[in-house]
């Protein structure tokens, strides 16, 4: 998965052809580390229909505090630009596949 930075994120991210999920989380966070190999197995498993990016956010903190992030990790999927679906919190692969199911 790639990294993504507030000087890559529109471009990255915003521009992109097709659904990205963003996942914001930050080192010091456990529950994101613990998602972390999850959404390595989707972006294995559905690359081709959903790209998924990593922000961190104490080293990029202008792209998640335009978006609102308040918790993480949280999960953005952005489609065309805007975002289209909001997870919160770390979830088992099962319940992520099926929040992200229309994307995939």
């Amino acid at each position: 998965m790639r990294a993504v930075s507030d000087a890559d994120f529109d471009e990255v991210v915003l521009k992109s052809s097709k659904p990205v999920l963003v996942d914001y989380w930050a080192e010091w966070c456990a529950p994101c580390r613990l998602i972390a190999p999850v959404l390595e197995e989707i972006s294995a498993e559905h690359g081709d229909k959903l790209e998924i990016v990593k922000m961190n956010v104490d080293e990029n903190p202008v792209t998640p505090a335009k978006a609102g992030i308040s918790g993480i990790p949280a999960l953005h999927v952005f489609s065309g630009g805007e975002v289209v679906k909001q997870i919160l919190g770390a979830k088992p692969k099962a319940a992520l596949l099926q929040d992200l199911k229309e994307f995939i």
